[in-house]
Parts: C-alpha cells; structure tokens; sequence
C-alpha cells in the first residue's frame, strides 16, 4: 500500500525568506511523508526568495533549485495541490484572511521574526537567517519524526499547533 505524503503550504505576506526557509527544510528532511510549498499573501512584483536565505540554506547542504515567490492565490485553484496543513510562519500573515482552501486542511500559525527586516549589514541579516533556519529545523524535525496516528487528520492540527510551545 502507497501513502501519498503530508501536503504542507508554508505562507508568509511575501514568500522570499521564512516560508521559503520551511519549504525548502521540509522537502530535504521530509523522508517522503511530506512534501512542502510554500506562497505569500502579497509578495511584490518580480518578489524573488532572498539570497541570503538561498545562501543560507545551500551552506546547509538544502537544495534551493526550483524555489520561486509565489502567490497564495496558485494554491485556491481546482488544480492546485491539495493541501493537508497549512502554516502560518510571519505574524501578518497569520492576522490576515486566507483564502479558502479546499479540503478544509488543518491549520497552525508559528510565528518567526523577519529576518531579512531592519538596517542590519549583510553578515548580521545572514546570522538572522541562519538562526531562522535552525529554529525552523528544530521544529520541522520535531514534526517529521511524529509517529503516523499524530499525523492523521483528526489529530494533525491540535499537534502542530501544540508544537508552538516546543520552541
């Protein structure tokens, strides 16, 4: 018997660093059960992911070919991915109305400072990102490694959403 992964959208309001930053994590350490996106609220004209989180996970050995900014407005459609979770990872994304998403998929909101935000020179903002990464790993690990009946519909979100007291 095959099992179809875990579907995951990871959204944020612009989709360059945080929900990337999941996204990315989660496809490389997944083993199969899951597999992410992740999309924005309202990412900018031509948004591109940031290059210091691509720099950031490429020094962890995270592959970053085909991630790209993209709409959370993709994941509404009839041909969209069916999604099984949906993460808020920035607080305005969390406090804004998301789109219905079809299949009524579980929700939780972990909330990540931005890390590309301030006036910071370029090595302080990579160290941002770094630390972003990891406390997200720490996390998507946490959530990679739960036994398959906390994965199930029924428990799914209670679970992730009791996983915001692990950090």
């Amino acid at each position: 018997m095959t099992h179809q992964p875990l579907n995951v959208l990871f959204l944020c309001t612009h989709n360059s660093a945080r929900s990337i930053l999941a996204e990315a994590i989660l496809n490389h350490i997944g083993r199969g059960r899951f597999k992410a996106y992740s999309a924005g609220s309202s990412p900018r004209d031509n948004q591109q992911p940031n290059p210091l989180g691509l720099q950031v996970l490429q020094n962890a050995g995270i592959a970053t070919a085909g991630l790209y900014s993209k709409s959370w407005d993709e994941f509404g459609r009839a041909d969209a991915p069916h999604m099984d979770l949906v993460i808020t990872v920035c607080d305005n994304a969390a406090g804004e109305v998301c789109p219905y998403w079809p299949g009524q998929p579980a929700t939780a909101h972990w909330g990540y400072p931005d890390p590309s935000a301030g006036d910071a020179d370029d090595a302080h903002k990579l160290e941002a990102f770094r630390q972003t990464m990891l406390a997200l790993k720490r996390r998507l690990e946490l959530m990679v490694s739960l036994p398959a009946t906390k994965l199930e519909k029924t428990m799914l979100q209670s679970t992730v959403r009791d996983m915001t007291k692990e950090q």
